[in-house]
Parts: C-alpha cells; sequence; structure tokens
C-alpha cells in the first residue's frame, strides 16, 4: 500500500507540474456567488459542511458550494491537485505524506479532531473472548487498517509502545472500514481499527475495545481538514479567506449543535436513524491544535510513515 500511496502521490506531482495546482476561480453563479467545488467523504466527520451548506453559511459568504464525494485522500489529494476541486477534506497523516513527497498542499480549516474521551469515535477492536487486554498485547497479532502507512497504523504503533510493547513486531493489513467487523467475526484478524459508525456495529455485534488509539496520541489530535493547493491560495486570497470564514462557522455550529449533525449525516449517508443516534461523535472546532500535530509527525516519521517531520508553519493556516 505503501507503494501505491507513493504511486498516487507521485502521479499528483506529475499532475501538479502540468496543472500548476488549479489556479483562479473565477466562475459565478446567476446570483452572483462564486462557484467552488469541495471534495469529501461522505463519513460523519465531513457533517459540519453538510450543516453550513444548509445553514446557508456559505452563501453568505458568496460562495455556490457544490460537495462531491471522493472515496477517501488517495482520490482528494489528486482532485485537488488537478483542479477538479477547488477544496477537498483530507486526513493529517495524508496530507503529511503529499508535502513529504513534495506536494504545495497547506489546511485551510480544520475538520475533525479526537472526542477527547472515552468512549471516543474510533479504537481497535477485538472478539469478546479474544486473549487481547491491552495493546501491548497485539504484539506478534495482525490487525487491520483502513490504510497501510498512514493515521491509523501510526496511532496504534504508538499505544502498543506506550503500553511497553514492540510496534514493530505487529503485522498491519488493509481492509476497508466497512468490511473489518466481518473480518474480525471471521476471525480473519486478531483486531481492527475501525471508526463511527462501524465500530459501534462491531460492539453491538460483540466485540470488545482494546485502546482508543487517538486518544492515546492526544485528547486533542486533530484527525482531518480541509485544504487546496500553495498556488490555489495565492490567486484566490479573497475567496479562501471567505471560504475559511464559512467552514469556521460550519465546524463551532456542528460542535454546539449535536443533534443537527446526527440529523444532517442522514441525509448524504444510509446510515439509519438508530445507529445514528447511538454514534459517538468526533469534536468539531475551528482550531488546530499545533502540539498534538507535532506528536503525531514525529510519530510517523519514527514508525516510517514520513521520511522527515512536517514542516507546521507550511501546512497550517
Amino acid at each position: 500500500m505503501r507503494r501505491i500511496a507513493t504511486t498516487v502521490l507521485a502521479a499528483a506531482a506529475l499532475t501538479l507540474v502540468a496543472a500548476c495546482g488549479g489556479g483562479d476561480s473565477d466562475d459565478t453563479s446567476a446570483d452572483g456567488d462564486t462557484k467552488i467545488k469541495v471534495g469529501v467523504i461522505p463519513i460523519v466527520d465531513t457533517a459540519p459542511i453538510w450543516l453550513g451548506k444548509e445553514k446557508g453559511f456559505f452563501e453568505e459568504e458568496g460562495i455556490d458550494l457544490e460537495i462531491t464525494t471522493t472515496t477517501g485522500g488517495a482520490a482528494a489529494v489528486p482532485g485537488v491537485v488537478s483542479g477538479d476541486f477547488d477544496f477537498a477534506f483530507g486526513n493529517v497523516v495524508s496530507l503529511m505524506v503529499g508535502a513529504d513527497q513534495g506536494l504545495p498542499l497547506e489546511f485551510v480549516a480544520n475538520g475533525t479532531s479526537s472526542a477527547g474521551k472515552e468512549p471516543d469515535f474510533g479504537a481497535v477492536l477485538v472478539p469478546e473472548d479474544s486473549t487481547i487486554q491491552t495493546p501491548k498485547d497485539l504484539v506478534g497479532k495482525t490487525v487491520s487498517v483502513n490504510n497501510l502507512k498512514n493515521i491509523g497504523d501510526t496511532t496504534v504503533r504508538h499505544a502498543i509502545e506506550q503500553d511497553g510493547g514492540d510496534p514493530e513486531n505487529v503485522k498491519f493489513v488493509e481492509v476497508a472500514f466497512p468490511d473489518a467487523p466481518a473480518a474480525l467475526a471471521k476471525k480473519q484478524v486478531d483486531a481492527i481499527w475501525v471508526l463511527e459508525p462501524f465500530m459501534s456495529a462491531a460492539l453491538a455485534d460483540g466485540a470488545r475495545v482494546v485502546t482508543y488509539n487517538y486518544l492515546d496520541m492526544s485528547p486533542q489530535l486533530d484527525i482531518a481538514g480541509y485544504f487546496t493547493t500553495t498556488q490555489y491560495i495565492k490567486e484566490n486570497e479573497d475567496l479562501v479567506e471567505r471560504f475559511t470564514r464559512a467552514m469556521n462557522k460550519s465546524l463551532d455550529y456542528a460542535g454546539d449543535n449535536e443533534q443537527e449533525v446526527r440529523d444532517i449525516v442522514g441525509t448524504y449517508t444510509k446510515i439509519d436513524e438508530a445507529t445514528r443516534g447511538k454514534m459517538v461523535l468526533p469534536v468539531f472546532r475551528s482550531e488546530f491544535d499545533r502540539e498534538s500535530m507535532e506528536l503525531l509527525g514525529a510519530a510517523a516519521v519514527k514508525y516510517g510513515t514520513l521520511e522527515k517531520e512536517p514542516d507546521l508553519d507550511a501546512l497550517l493556516p
């Protein structure tokens, strides 16, 4: 997967050279609003942008927002680099890896953060009868993550080491979140790392939490945000400022209105009302937590996810 991810990012870098990172956004709607396209994954984490559009926060800033769903960071990064998206949603480590590969990408707004307390919205789970009790018991076992060499295995390795185990003696395999609970039930893996709503579904089927790995890294850990290219920011300074204001307002509104978050998720996912009502929600806040991002970047270097520590001055607003 490291090779696949590297190939994707290398292709994105070549695209960047050819496309020069998007450029001016001068499309306007009949109302005179600026049209922009944002690529997001249709998961709970992106509820604020859907909620902000419904509440008119982007319209207030003269923005005609089009939300386009993607399959993840592997699609979002090339989409932004090629100019197909003006902005996109991506996790922090994906952006760090992109920067590590020479892609000039920058966050313009936060996206989602750890719940900061137990239960968090993601965890390492095992079957109820498993002998695995704490993170160090994962040594010598097979653990599934959605993407290799990314935020999942990096934070799980950190949790194992903090508990006294050898993080290098763990086999990580790639299993998509929706398929992970079944892989655990069939004992194809010893443990799974999943996020909501798949965490609640697996727990309901008898799984047990070993650790909340985001919390183990930092209760303030930022997980993902909205980004674009450095060139786009330079060429569209006013638009980027308006998008950031609308996005921050959306994040803070989502943070203060939990039920509206659960409701809006039902408009762009197939998650039923009962499940939405039980989900553990992440924290939505507009401020980035630089200290926790420094910890994550150092861990990513330590475990081989990154070649060098990320330049947060270049990556953060």
